[in-house]
């Protein structure tokens, strides 16, 4: 069988999603009951960080340990790939010496080139284009607070960013409407928009994109990389806080959530996060889960 990669949630059916959904809330019961599931004994991780994380290198480094298996931190700085080695050469390197490989970078070209080589399998753990783990964490939370995603409501606040562009994907597999709410200017990638273009619609208004809503999301204004845009995107997204008056608006047993660091006072309001209706800390606490399952579904498979 060739080897499966997750670059993004379309590398999955919807039914093999679903199914790593259900073995993440399977896992996480075990895990908290006190039972030992190794099923990666001995298989070894490697873990390519470009951007600084805590929840990534946090969830996967637990997640291998508590599978059985060990993750390694491999930073540009401490390795070749950082000194100009082609990525096709450091793939095939250590496709030899690891069972499987998670990069978190800027470029997701480089992540799409280094599967290419790799003959375990490949994760994108963050690149500037999608995060689809961040989605298997939310859609985790949702299923476990209201039950399935599918035919829900889920409305999308802010930057037309990598969360924003796997809402999309998401949207597609998970079989559920996407309404975006950014500012002229902040719209997410035209060709997912296109392609989904018959679950997925755009809205100005966050007044008015809430409506209805089961799920409201966030994100940061300004990602990694574009902190020179602080002050101009803090101008331009003033009308895209969400608060608990703008969660109000949506149905009364609507979601929030947000993949965090939060920027309190800027795309959420001082006490949203304290708000009943957000799931924030489950929907972080769920990334280990989450990747648990997934981590067993590539390397077993």
């Amino acid at each position: 069988m060739s080897v499966r990669h997750f670059l993004t949630l379309l590398d999955l059916t919807p039914q093999e999603l679903n199914q790593v959904i259900q073995r993440a809330i399977a896992l996480k019961a075990r895990h908290q009951s006190g039972q030992i599931d190794e099923p990666l004994k001995n298989r070894v991780l490697a873990m390519i960080f470009e951007k600084s994380s805590t929840r990534t290198r946090v969830s996967f480094e637990a997640g291998m340990t508590q599978l059985g298996g060990s993750a390694m931190f491999l930073s540009s700085r401490d390795t070749q790939l950082g000194r100009g080695e082609p990525v096709e050469d450091t793939a095939r390197v250590l496709a030899e010496m690891v069972d499987g490989v998670m990069i978190r970078t800027f470029s997701h070209a480089m992540v799409e080139k280094f599967a290419a080589y790799s003959s375990v399998p490949v994760i994108n753990a963050l690149t500037d284009d999608f995060h689809p783990c961040q989605l298997l964490a939310d859609v985790q939370t949702f299923v476990e607070c209201r039950g399935s995603i599918q035919g829900k409501k889920v409305v999308w606040i802010g930057d037309g960013n990598n969360m924003c562009n796997s809402y999309i994907n998401a949207a597609r597999q998970f079989d559920f409407e996407l309404c975006i709410s950014t500012p002229e200017g902040y719209a997410p990638r035209q060709d997912l928009l296109d392609a989904n273009a018959d679950r997925v619609t755009l809205e100005a208004d966050p007044q008015a994109a809430v409506a209805g809503a089961h799920l409201v999301v966030t994100d940061v204004w300004a990602s990694m990389g574009q902190e020179e845009e602080q002050k101009i995107r803090e101008r331009d997204f003033a009308a895209y806080q969400v608060s608990p008056a703008l969660m109000d608006l949506a149905a009364k047993e609507a979601l929030f959530m947000h993949c965090l660091p939060a920027h309190r006072g800027e795309e959420i309001s001082l006490d949203m996060l304290e708000d009943p209706r957000s799931v924030v800390w489950q929907e972080a606490g769920n990334r280990l889960h989450a990747q648990k399952a997934l981590l067993e579904f590539l390397m077993m498979s």
